[in-house]
């Protein structure tokens, strides 16, 4: 083989390794980066990945908020209508958040199947819930009623 012939093929065989490297490192980061969206029930069946940080969403039971006497810690059941899971959150709530409020909270399943939330999310409005909640709630039949920006829920 010609030595200007091997030295092209060394060069591009270079460049390919390079760019594999460089793919395999970019989808490794942005798996990391992912946070995908589980209903109540899907946790609840145990489709969740454990340990990985997930988005979970739907509306604040009534009666299931909790406070410890730190004041700073919070556990309340979130619901879909067909399943419900317990969120525990350390820290400040939103201003907005209350018992029937659709929320996202985001954090790890542990072993019990609590969500260990590190951010939790209320709508800022009272017309405004976040796509995937509004989405769940469709398609566990819990929202009755969608046109534009009214949106009523069934009990």
């Amino acid at each position: 083989m010609n030595p200007v012939r091997k030295k092209r093929l060394f060069i591009i065989l270079a460049i390919l390794a390079g760019v594999g490297v460089a793919v395999t490192l970019a989808l490794s980061a942005l798996q990391e980066n992912i946070n995908l969206f589980y209903t109540p029930t899907q946790i609840a069946a145990g489709e969740a990945p454990e340990g990985t940080r997930i988005r979970a969403g739907g509306l604040v039971e009534d009666g299931s908020v909790t406070r410890s006497s730190d004041s700073l810690t919070v556990t309340f059941r979130v619901t879909d209508n067909n399943a419900s899971i317990a969120i525990q959150y350390q820290g400040i709530l939103p201003d907005l958040f209350r018992e029937g409020q659709g929320i996202v909270a985001l954090g790890r399943v542990n072993s019990e199947g609590v969500l260990v939330a590190d951010e939790v999310l209320a709508k800022h409005d009272e017309n405004y819930m976040p796509p995937e909640v509004t989405q769940a709630l469709e398609q566990s039949g819990m929202m009755k009623h969608y046109e534009g920006d009214k949106q009523e829920y069934a009990k």
